[in-house]
């Protein structure tokens, strides 16, 4: 047994700088990216830091990182993409013009992420970003990216309210499970991609905090209901920072449905047959079920009062993420978010919530990786030292007050 852990963050943020992305696109959008970069102005105060680079110098973002104890990392999109107005993440094209550009848009990003995860060799799972506004592109990128070495998978934009798209229960978007499951790419859906436009009362920010979450949930029962592991039962869907305290009692609450939904539709005499008709063949397995065989969770700075419930969760379904280089995330003091955390969890589970799960996942190399961590990763000794409090200028809410049953 290591005395170190080799610890993998499942949930960090990159992206290119917003001129950087011009020789990932194609020569045809030159013209229209110098007439859109011009004019733009980064709504995110964040991107406009000192710190901003953080997103793409590889060597800082390395240097950083390992000082934090962690070796590799699995990459969401952070930067704003070419033609896009702020996330891509959340900003639905308006027009087949919008459609075109934003998918260059996309296509740059992608191409610079491979690129940025080959200059740290076996360090970087790259995920990479599609539109659901066209779902033959979509499943053509998605065999580019598999080739190209984005390990990390697919960023599953969401299908909010208003947004004119079909639900992700749709049978149109079969070709995207389809090439996902054939190529074992998994399926990535990341909280704040699915909440729709709240406005912008004061009241707007409140909301979003307390729905977001729950809008990115969403995607777990529509794709459990709408039979998708059923008919891709190869497809492996991760939800990654939304929490994981939800899941059990998330999870009791669909298979009650579940099971009366199936019950409903061999009952044609019940008011409630026609909400399960045709759905139990559809549906296939109980969502506990599903869970068990599909699904996994990018517990993004695991909180204390979460840690109990992981059995419940399934130990091998959590991989730990940083969400660095956010504010919110745990740099520079993972060391002690993992204190707080995991101490008196016994050695081989948090071995496993803190790397083993996510390199199984997204196929990260331990042979590779181990030899790093030996290095720079946080003694076993260390984690196991309960926390006494918190640091003075931490910023992540991992040690906010309210955010957890263990009180300073």
């Amino acid at each position: 047994m290591s005395d170190r852990y080799t610890v993998i963050s499942a949930d960090c943020h990159a992206g290119a700088d917003l001129l950087d992305y011009k020789p990932y696109l194609e020569k045809r959008y030159h013209d229209d990216f110098d007439v859109w970069a011009a004019t733009y102005v980064n709504p995110h105060e964040d991107l406009l830091a000192d710190a901003a680079d953080r997103n793409w110098n590889s060597e800082r973002r390395l240097s950083e990182l390992e000082a934090d104890g962690i070796v590799a990392e699995v990459i969401f999109p952070n930067t704003i993409p070419p033609f896009f107005p702020s996330s891509s993440l959340m900003t639905q094209p308006q027009t087949a013009e919008d459609l075109e550009r934003r998918w260059a848009g996309l296509r740059a990003h992608n191409r610079w992420l491979a690129d940025f995860c080959a200059a740290a060799p076996g360090r970087r799972a790259g995920v990479f970003q599609i539109l659901l506004g066209d779902v033959e592109e979509a499943a053509k990128e998605i065999r580019w990216a598999a080739g190209a070495g984005l390990k990390g998978g697919l960023m599953l934009p969401g299908t909010p309210p208003g947004s004119g798209l079909p639900e992700l229960y749709s049978r149109a978007y079969d070709p995207i499970w389809a090439a996902c499951a054939e190529l074992g790419v998994p399926v990535n859906h990341h909280a704040g991609s699915a909440s729709p436009p709240l406005g912008d009362e004061p009241a707007a920010r409140a909301v979003f905090m307390v729905e977001t979450t729950w809008f990115s949930h969403r995607a777990l029962w529509h794709l459990v209901f709408g039979g998708v592991f059923r008919r891709h039962p190869g497809l492996k869907l991760v939800l990654t920072e939304q929490g994981s305290g939800w899941i059990p009692g998330v999870l009791d609450m669909l298979d009650y449905y579940h099971g009366r939904l199936v019950s409903a539709a061999t009952e044609a005499d019940t008011a409630e047959a026609k909400f399960g008709a045709g759905l139990a063949e559809g549906m296939g397995e109980a969502p506990s079920r599903v869970w068990r065989d599909h699904c996994y969770v990018g517990a993004s700075f695991m909180r204390p009062h979460e840690v109990p419930l992981r059995d419940r969760i399934g130990i091998d379904k959590i991989m730990w993420g940083s969400d660095y280089p956010h504010d919110e995330g745990t740099y520079p003091y993972t060391r002690e978010g993992l204190r707080f955390a995991y101490s008196g969890v016994p050695h081989a589970e948090v071995a496993a919530m803190l790397g083993g799960n996510a390199a199984r996942v997204y196929g990260f190399d331990l042979d590779v990786l181990d030899p790093v961590a030996a290095r720079v990763g946080p003694t076993v000794a260390e984690i196991a030292e309960p926390l006494k409090e918190p640091p003075a200028d931490a910023t992540s809410p991992v040690f906010a007050r309210g955010a957890s049953v263990r009180v300073w």
